[in-house]
């Protein structure tokens, strides 16, 4: 099996394009906001945020970089899918099986979050030309954003009746 071949019928899975993935972006940015925040309120102050002096500490460090690493990972893993993505009915699937991601792709795609945005959001953007709809992220780990199980359950059917 060649890298671009896959175990299961891609013919049955629709795409996720960029502006629905920049929206689930969003409502996911929101709601890591409305958890970190207070919480950083809470801890700091709210001079925290106007301050001139950055703190940057292990509380920070897990405030703001390790508590949404686990989050997204956990959900990617169990859910295979972040809030927003499940608001759209959208999840994430290991491109060669179909399958949930495994941790270690979760953990490479986030981590390959990074690379994507790095130089100007190209990794992100790319995702609007790409014929599979993969940021660089999901190129690197291996993974593919889909419309969730019931729209591709009536493409399936579709292309079924269409066989016939």
């Amino acid at each position: 099996m060649t890298h671009n071949e896959t175990n299961f019928d891609q013919d049955c899975v629709e795409y996720v394009g960029f502006w629905p993935r920049f929206g689930a972006s969003i409502i996911d940015t929101i709601i890591l906001l409305l958890i970190t925040v207070p919480v950083l309120v809470l801890m700091y102050g709210s001079d925290y945020f106007y301050g001139e002096q950055a703190s940057f500490n292990l509380t920070d460090l897990t405030i703001n970089y390790l508590f949404p690493l686990i989050a997204t990972v956990i959900f990617w893993i169990y859910k295979a899918a972040t809030p927003g993505k499940m608001a759209i009915s959208t999840k994430i699937i290991d491109a060669k099986t179909g399958e949930t991601p495994t941790p270690k792709q979760a953990i490479i795609r986030y981590v390959a979050y990074y690379i994507s945005a790095i130089p100007l959001g190209l990794g992100f953007i790319w995702i609007a030309f790409d014929p599979r709809k993969q940021g660089w992220h999901d190129k690197i780990a291996g993974t593919l954003v889909i419309r969730s199980n019931a729209k591709n359950a009536q493409l399936k059917q579709d292309n079924q009746n269409q066989d016939n």
